[in-house]
């Protein structure tokens, strides 16, 4: 595992990390056990970065996290959970001092630690990125010893490049991959001048970027390539990167033919994503040991030819950019 510098918080993390929505829920039938498993796997493999979220299986991904640190003991894994998508309704007005508090409260709860090391607020609407009053929130709750660090989790560019203007904002986690390439232009840049942490979220497009998923995939009731197909319960573009699925499989086989002999699709599209210097960390998710170990893997394969991240920018732009490029 290769490690970068995660911003100005002053930590170190493996370039791979481990993104714990899949062990909290809504992707289908991933059991408690199955969960452990693979987040005990990515530690096995050296990976120091957890992504999580109080909202993910409702604290079951934030209870796990917390029971296997504690049967592993050691140096603990950077932890990021996020905070707000508890509010109902999801409204600007719902991002207080009290509430933001409270759901940190609960993750610290939940986490069993007494200071998180890093709070992101979970890609709240538009209009929170416009009141400064959240921001001075969180460095009041900061300056009270519940967080070490903050920063945002953003579903558009534009929402990335608000947001750090906020000289607190530590770091931003945005989708970043093959199928949504706009963030490595004027976004990127702007976080290394700054030098504000990145962390590149949905790296296989909601498993399309496996290539192990076909025309015949069957998704669970309670899973949510299944159930946000078209947005109607979170962004679209949390969903297999908001790519129309017949569209996203035509992109995944021309891709296929780019990837290296001896390597999987999923580990060529993590080590895509590492080809950016702007990314500190890349958090793909798993169901089970064997895919985090796997992920944890993608991390040694050597760089990628000038020319073919070329190709894959050809194929972006022909079939994918038209349905995502001016919308995130």
């Amino acid at each position: 595992m290769r490690h970068r510098t995660f911003g100005r918080t002053g930590f170190t993390t493996t370039d791979i990390g481990f993104g714990a929505w899949q062990i909290g829920g809504a992707w289908g039938d991933v059991t408690e056990a199955d969960g452990r498993a693979a987040l005990n796997a990515a530690l096995d493999a050296g990976m120091t970065f957890i992504d999580t979220a109080d909202v993910y299986g409702d604290g079951r991904s934030e209870k796990i996290i917390a029971d296997v640190l504690k049967d592993r003991g050691g140096q603990r894994p950077m932890v990021a959970t996020k905070a707000g998508r508890r509010l109902s309704p999801h409204v600007a007005d719902g991002y207080s001092k009290q509430n933001l508090e409270g759901f940190i409260d609960r993750s610290l709860t939940n986490l069993g630690v007494e200071c998180l090391d890093l709070v992101q607020l979970h890609c709240p609407p538009v209009e929170v990125y416009y009141r400064p009053e959240v921001f001075h929130a969180l460095e009041e709750i900061k300056a009270a010893g519940k967080i070490a660090n903050y920063g945002v989790s953003v579903e558009k560019v534009e929402e990335a490049l608000k947001a750090i203007e906020y000289p607190g904002v530590v770091s931003v986690q945005i989708i970043y991959n093959i199928f949504r390439q706009r963030p490595a232009q004027l976004f990127f840049q702007e976080a290394a001048r700054r030098n504000v942490a990145v962390i590149a979220r949905v790296p296989l497009a909601s498993g399309l970027l496996s290539g192990k998923i076909t025309q015949n995939t069957a998704f669970a009731a309670d899973d949510h390539r299944n159930f946000n197909r078209h947005g109607e319960s979170f962004d679209v573009g949390e969903t297999f990167a908001g790519v129309p699925f017949e569209t996203g499989l035509q992109a995944v086989e021309e891709i296929r033919a780019l990837v290296p002999t001896g390597a999987t699709m999923a580990a060529f599209a993590l080590r895509w994503i590492l080809m950016a210097d702007a990314v500190s960390v890349v958090i793909p998710g798993a169901r089970n040991a064997e895919q985090a170990k796997a992920n944890a893997a993608a991390a040694s394969l050597p760089a990628i030819p000038q020319d073919v991240m070329e190709a894959t920018r050809e194929v972006y732009s022909r079939l994918v950019a038209p349905h995502v490029h001016d919308r995130w």
